[in-house]
């Protein structure tokens, strides 16, 4: 046998069927929050071996900035000993590295990149 739901539209209490000393519980459902993942700072490290200009294109070529923008952080790493390039999730700061190292490598320069957790 079927039988007929009847939905009632609840604006107030009054609204109710019945003799309107129901007991009416709302229950929440609560998310936890997902904390963020943390960050990395990707480095680059000075040498004294590594040309000025092939490190600007290290930071054209894998960090996506401009020309002027990469000489400014050329010349941060090479007054300071380093800088921090970006700041990535650790799978792309993780590649990023790799990428700059291989590169390096690859042209017989010793540039050092290198991540670490953002505080």
């Amino acid at each position: 046998m079927l039988r007929a739901v009847t939905q009632f539209p609840i604006t107030a209490m009054a609204d109710l069927p019945g003799d309107g000393d129901s007991d009416i519980s709302v229950v929440t459902k609560t998310r936890p929050k997902t904390a963020r993942p943390p960050l990395y700072k990707v480095l680059l490290l000075n040498d004294d071996y590594t040309p000025m200009e092939f490190v600007v294109i290290v930071l054209e070529k894998f960090f996506g900035i401009t020309h002027g923008q990469a000489v400014e952080i050329m010349l941060t790493v090479h007054k300071k000993g380093l800088a921090v390039v970006g700041v990535f999730s650790h799978e792309i700061a993780e590649t990023k590295v790799a990428q700059v190292m291989d590169f390096a490598r690859r042209h017989q320069h010793p540039l050092q990149c290198t991540m670490e957790k953002e505080e």
